[in-house]
């Protein structure tokens, strides 16, 4: 083959490449209603190719590429592409109706079928996703795929699905809960639900971040919350800081370190107390209503406890698992009423529960301003239930069913030793040198 006819065969290959990924909106006005060319089964793509290439072997490049704007022009009178067109609109409605029903209306109805989405760019996200598993559970014929082209056939579906969910109303999105999801017991609620205030002390420690880490993960699954951690140190930790930032948690970052005179007593520390009560300061200064909770970093929780404890009205408990001797703190319930504790440490107090098991409401906490948390160690619990009178066991809001189900446990992570120091004459510009900075 002489160099003329060489590049006679590539110009080809080229407009023909241009012809099947041409861009939809430059192509939708050439396919009219002068549609004369067919496809025969025996003609696809690949076979004109072959035939015209092998026209341009024979004659000169002039002839060459008239055979290729006649066959152009035959592509643009296919009624067969407008059969396709149709159908790849059909296709496409069909499946936006299925995805429609994922759309705004049920999350705000208060009926708490939904996750919502009040941001527009996670609401963009959602819905671009959405479109593209359409596109993927899209099973068309064939022949229809070589004869318009795979590439082709994508950006058909991709602008048209585009312009159905420009039109439509998608200022938020709602994600139902799958009906086969271990999570589909779970109340899923929306904005306007009461807001959850969750209330953890914690310290500088080998095993804060990881602790905190894990408990974030859990919570960043909970809607309408607010997270107050509060360190027992003077000033904030910056690993801390950088941690609930990049989970993206509503929260405040707060210290109040431990009394000095406690610090200096022999024995058990009221560890979390100075947290505690500093956790509702803020509250009484800077909320109206909703629950609150305290919650101790080294716990696990099953987020269905946090849709549980929402409903608080005065205050609410349920069990808690791996505590004590007993391996169970709960209240003891006969046919649905309270019968009292059962706790491995009761010690003679009026209200022998783990701290992990109980949640009050905002608006009950407001209406005693004395309410506090004594620095007793061991007490602890005890002392700020007893603080909340007037407020008897009799009154107590039983949550998990009664007390049947434990959706918290006090887990408590395996005390580390404090790490060896790093010698840096061996380990001098490591990554080891900043891994060190990340571990106590």
């Amino acid at each position: 083959m002489n160099d003329t006819n060489t590049d006679t065969h590539n110009s080809i290959f080229e407009e023909l490449h241009k012809i099947t990924l041409y861009p939809l909106p430059h192509l939708l006005p050439a396919l009219d209603s002068h549609s004369t060319y067919k496809y025969g089964s025996k003609h696809t793509i690949s076979t004109q190719v072959k035939t015209t290439s092998h026209a341009a072997r024979g004659n000169n490049a002039a002839q060459a590429m008239g055979r290729v704007q006649l066959w152009v022009q035959a592509m643009k009178h296919s009624k067969k592409m407008w059969l396709i067109m149709l159908l790849g609109v059909c296709v496409v409605i069909i499946q936006y109706h299925i995805s429609s029903t994922w759309l705004v209306g049920g999350s705000n109805s208060g009926t708490g079928n939904g996750l919502s989405y009040a941001d527009p760019a996670v609401a963009a996200a959602v819905r671009e996703e959405l479109l593209h598993a359409a596109i993927g559970r899209l099973r068309l014929d064939d022949t229809i795929s070589v004869s318009i082209g795979q590439k082709l056939l994508h950006d058909l579906i991709m602008q048209l699905g585009h312009e159905l969910l420009a039109v439509g109303a998608c200022g938020e999105v709602s994600v139902p809960a799958a009906a086969d999801s271990s999570l589909s017991q779970v109340p899923l609620t929306s904005y306007t639900a009461p807001r959850l205030y969750i209330i953890t002390p914690t310290y500088r420690r080998p095993e804060q971040i990881p602790e905190l880490t894990r408990m974030a993960q859990t919570l960043m699954h909970v809607q309408n919350l607010h997270w107050l951690v509060i360190e027992d140190a003077e000033n904030k930790t910056q690993l801390v800081s950088e941690l609930l930032h990049r989970t993206g948690i509503s929260h405040d970052h707060l210290v109040a370190p431990m009394p000095e005179a406690f610090k200096k007593r022999k024995g058990p520390k009221p560890r979390g107390v100075s947290n505690r009560n500093r956790g509702l300061e803020w509250l009484r200064a800077n909320a109206k209503d909703g629950v609150f909770y305290f919650a101790d970093d080294d716990n696990t929780y099953d987020i269905q406890l946090f849709e549980e404890i929402r409903t608080t009205k005065h205050v609410s408990m349920w069990p808690v698992g791996l505590c004590t001797k007993f391996g169970l703190s709960s209240p003891v319930v006969v046919n649905g009423t309270f019968m009292g504790f059962y706790d491995g440490w009761v010690a003679g107090r009026k209200f022998p529960v783990d701290m992990a098991g109980f949640a009050v409401s905002v608006q009950f906490l407001l209406q005693r301003p004395n309410a506090t948390m004594p620095y007793k160690p061991g007490f602890e619990e005890d002392g700020f239930l007893k603080s909340l009178a007037p407020f008897e066991p009799k009154e107590i809001e039983l949550k998990a069913k009664n007390c049947t189900e434990v959706l918290v446990w006090h887990t408590q992570s395996k005390k580390n030793e404090a790490s060896a120091a790093l010698d840096l004459t061996k380990y001098n510009n490591t990554n080891l040198v900043i891994l060190k900075q990340l571990i106590v």
